[in-house]
């Protein structure tokens, strides 16, 4: 499946899954994310069972792509792409997930149902593991005749994990300073995490028992 649904160029395909995210969206208005179903999601949408297995495995498939959809939109409205090579660009997406953060939480389902938060946490998350997958995946490549390199994947897991941590810690805060302030405080502490996928591992430290 493609990144994000914005990426599907089908006119058919992505109008069929903007029903289904649509109908996910409406139903989270007055329904808690484990109380809807498959069918409900299909009755809203107008479409059939069928037609949703052609697209999404399951419900949280749907939320998925719903939430990577929207961040990706935000960050294609930006025109924000992670290379690897300037930093500018990892504080365009830290920006843009505290932005995504309090759009999503202002006035939605998610500020009143507990349960769906983790969901979010996790779409989230992987939506800006994803983006920074292929700017990372870049730097490793430097280093790629070491063994001792560090693992892109795991160098994106750790930044995303890193970022949205921030963000949330961010949002949550009383009285918290504007997303413009605070993204320069998050860059600190997450760079050196991008930058450590064309760099190596230390070395194990032994001592004498």
């Amino acid at each position: 499946m493609p990144i994000s649904d914005c990426e599907v160029r089908d006119p058919r395909i992505r109008r069929t899954r903007q029903l289904l995210q649509g109908a996910l969206q409406t139903l989270m208005q007055s329904k808690s994310f484990e109380e809807i179903s498959v069918q409900d999601i299909t009755d809203v949408a107008t479409v059939n069972r069928a037609t949703f297995y052609d697209h999404y495995t399951d419900k949280f498939a749907l939320l998925d792509a719903m939430v990577a959809g929207g961040f990706h939109l935000l960050l294609h409205e930006r025109n924000v792409i992670y290379d690897g090579t300037c930093p500018t660009a990892a504080s365009a997406i830290i920006l843009a997930a505290c932005d995504y953060l309090a759009q999503t939480h202002h006035g939605g389902a998610c500020s009143r149902q507990s349960a769906f938060e983790p969901l979010m946490d996790a779409a989230i998350t992987t939506a800006i593991r994803r983006v920074l997958s292929v700017g990372v995946k870049k730097q490793a490549d430097l280093s790629a005749d070491n063994p001792a390199s560090l693992s892109p994947e795991m160098v994106a897991a750790a930044a995303s994990w890193a970022i949205y941590g921030a963000a949330k810690e961010w949002f949550y805060t009383p009285g918290h300073s504007t997303p413009e302030e605070t993204v320069p405080q998050i860059l600190q502490l997450v760079l050196p995490i991008l930058q450590s996928a064309n760099s190596h591992r230390p070395e194990p430290v032994l001592t004498a028992s």
